[in-house]
């Protein structure tokens, strides 16, 4: 899964992401709680639409009861499942990120956690949706099996698309499984806030 990830402010790329927010979202009382920084779920953030259009969303879609929210959609089962029919076929979005973390159980109890990315910059393959009463669209990041050689932190990981795959994911013109065979598996890694990785 992932549950956290983080926006460098001084990235060039992330520059050119608020370049591309909408007008209106630019003048919305959200603008002012956007986050850079550790991005944890409901945490309001911009997302890629399009390739040339940003908006402010939410992350996790509230849960059908009321309680809680969901913040990843399996790839695999996406399709299958009722939160995310429409979000597949009509709110494909792409969220940008410096890097995501993970967290490896170890030995003993405790956790360690890791810092991943891929060749930059990162956008991770989501969904989004209209909640009633909701003053932002919500979004969730689609997870896929981990690639190997982080297999051994978490069996899990966000899509991660490459640049012609990101397109294809924004228009809408591919389905899904055949756009996970393109998904990026060259994943850097390391220890993150300074620990000492155990291999």
């Amino acid at each position: 899964m992932c549950g956290r990830y983080f926006i460098d402010a001084g990235d060039r790329e992330w520059m050119r992401v608020l370049e591309l927010l909408a007008q209106e979202d630019r003048q919305s009382p959200a603008f002012a709680d956007m986050r850079t920084g550790e991005v944890y779920p409901t945490h309001i953030v911009p997302v890629l639409t399009a390739p040339d259009r940003a908006h402010l969303m939410q992350w996790g879609f509230t849960r059908f009861d009321g309680k809680g929210q969901v913040i990843n959609a399996r790839s695999e089962t996406a399709g299958e499942k009722s939160m995310f029919r429409r979000p597949l076929s009509q709110g494909r979005c792409l969220i940008p990120a410096s890097c995501y973390y993970e967290w490896r159980r170890l030995e003993g109890g405790g956790k360690q956690k890791y810092a991943l990315s891929p060749q930059e910059p990162l956008y991770m393959a989501g969904l989004y949706r209209r909640e009633q009463g909701a003053a932002l669209p919500r979004f969730v990041i689609m997870t896929r099996d981990a690639a190997p050689e982080i297999a051994f932190i978490h069996d899990r990981m966000p899509v991660i698309f490459d640049k012609p795959a990101q397109q294809k994911w924004l228009e809408r013109d591919v389905a899904l499984d055949a756009l996970l065979a393109q998904a990026e598996n060259a994943i850097r890694f390391e220890p993150a806030d300074g620990q000492t990785a155990l291999f």
